[in-house]
Formats: C-alpha cells, structure tokens, sequence
C-alpha cells in the first residue's frame, strides 16, 4: 500500500507527528534507506510544540498533510491512541494495541498501522537468536509496554508477568493480551514479587524511560537474573544504558533499544514504499547516527 505517493510520479513525502521530536534521528534513518532503494523521498517533523498546538489538532493536521500530497505520517506520543479514532481503517494490529503509529493516506482513506510491535518483535527474532521467551518479566506497561508484549506474546511466550509503577495499568494491559492470547499465562506482578519472578524469568523486558539521558538509574538489579537469561531495554539514547552495561558485563545475552527503533522504521518504510528496506543497513545507519550524536554531545557541540 503505498497511498498518495502513486499520484506524485514516485515521490515520497512522509511526515512525524508529536512532542519533543525535533531531535529525532527516524527521518535521517527514512531518507538515507529510502536513497539506497532509489527513492524520491522526504521527510518532515510536525513538532506539536514548535507548531503551538495541541495533541488533539492531530486531525487537523493529518488533513493538512493529505492536501499537500503526503503519503503517510508517523505517529508519537501524546498522539497514537488519538488517531486510532480518526482513521478510516485499522491494521487488526494496531486495533488489537489501541495505538496507532502510521497513517497511510490511501485514495482518499485514512489507514492505520502499529510497526511498533512488529519493529520488536524482528528485534528479538535478529538481536536474540537461540533465546527462549518461555517465561518473561515485563517492567513497564505503557505504549511501548503494549508493544513488547504483543511481541513477546505473538512469538510464543507461554508465561508473561508485568509490572509497572501505577497497578491498573498492568492490569489494563494484562487483561487486554489475555482476550487476544486466551491460551497463554499473563499475570500481574506486586512489587514484592519481583525480585523472585525475574530470578526464574528466561528474559526480562525494561519498557519505562528509566536510564534515558534524563532519567538515569537502573530497573532492577541484574545479579537477580538467572544463569542464560537475557535482558530486553527499550531505551536507546544511550544505546547502553546501565541496565544493559551492568547485563552484557554479567554475560547475559542483551537486546538494546535500538533494535526496536530500526525495526519499526524499516516497517514503516515498507508499508509506504511497498518495497522490502534492507533492515541490517539500517541497523548500521542508525548506530552511526547515535555514536555521532554521542560524540557531539561529548564534545560540546550544539549542532
């Protein structure tokens, strides 16, 4: 499916909605894959908060963006479960999560994607070859909580057990996997608990902004983890955060956040394009981009 892009003789005019995305490195990773495929292809930021409007004008805004000949638009936060009322058609996906994180604008038809999953899910399959997911912690369950899970459970863990700071919203989630997992084990961890479930947990997944560059600090500790158990972390700015550093120096197998972000990039250039993106280039890609990032930060740079 590749929308308005049929009328516009191949070119490609791709946009991101949401808050605090001015730094984004996904149109960087668009535009250099979308070149090697031999793509006309652009790509903008719609920061909600450069533009001086609110989460709810989105839209309003993807309106816009149909007249001016766009093909798609990604979808972030505060935006995702917001769109999944206003667009003409769900992925079964996306209507399964409640969260919406492309817009492909088809014929006049709003169609809504979650590659947020899926770019996980391919991340576990690349990153983690060989791991069992039987048996699963999960630390965090919001949007990317939602994601994980979905991921984790599609690939056949037969165990999932989530915890997050605020209660009912583990058991939110917990609730919803189970009407779409019914024959799988998904329960709800107190946080006295955990400690005992990560010590016989095949893997745990961290999906909370902990160890960001402004949230520092570490979600658990890794001496609880089991002999071959691996660590999953959503964060990416650092790629290393302390919980993977202190993981990979203990020998257990890591996945960073990046591979989720690449793997829901190279989705979304798909579904746009029609065409297969080569993942492990943009995997490359995009580690480039977070060392030249971390390089310029070190250096003082303001570029």
């Amino acid at each position: 499916m590749t929308g308005r892009a049929r009328d516009l003789g191949g070119r490609y005019l791709v946009g991101l909605i949401g808050e605090g995305i001015t730094a984004s490195l996904t149109p960087a990773m668009h535009e250099a894959e979308a070149r090697e495929m031999g793509l006309d292809y652009e790509y903008r930021i719609f920061d909600l908060i450069e533009l001086g409007r609110p989460a709810t004008d989105v839209g309003a805004i993807l309106a816009e963006a149909e007249s001016a000949g766009f093909a798609a638009m990604n979808i972030t936060h505060p935006c995702k479960q917001l769109v999944v009322d206003l667009v003409d058609e769900l992925d079964s996906d996306a209507a399964h999560l409640g969260a919406v994180n492309l817009v492909v604008f088809d014929d006049g038809r709003l169609i809504g994607f979650n590659t947020d999953w899926m770019g996980y899910r391919d991340g576990l399959v690349a990153g983690l070859p060989g791991a069992s997911f039987e048996r699963v912690v999960q630390i965090g369950c919001g949007g990317a909580g939602a994601a994980t899970a979905y991921a984790l459970l599609s690939e056949g863990t037969e165990r999932l057990d989530l915890v997050d700071v605020d209660p009912a919203r583990a058991e939110d989630l917990a609730a919803r996997m189970r009407t779409h997992f019914p024959g799988l084990r998904i329960g709800t961890l107190a946080p006295d608990d955990v400690p005992r479930a990560i010590a016989r947990a095949s893997g745990v997944v961290h999906a909370t902004p902990m160890g960001m560059l402004h949230h520092p600090g570490i979600p658990f500790d890794p001496d609880l983890l089991r002999q071959g158990a691996w660590v999953s972390d959503v964060v990416y700015r650092p790629l290393e955060t302390e919980l993977v550093r202190r993981a990979a120096e203990r020998g257990h197998p890591v996945l960073d956040g990046g591979r989720m972000a690449v793997g829901q990039a190279c989705a979304s250039l798909r579904i746009i394009s029609g065409l297969l993106p080569d993942r492990e280039r943009m995997e490359r890609h995009f580690r480039a981009l977070v060392r030249a990032e971390g390089q310029s930060r070190a250096g003082g740079s303001s570029q």
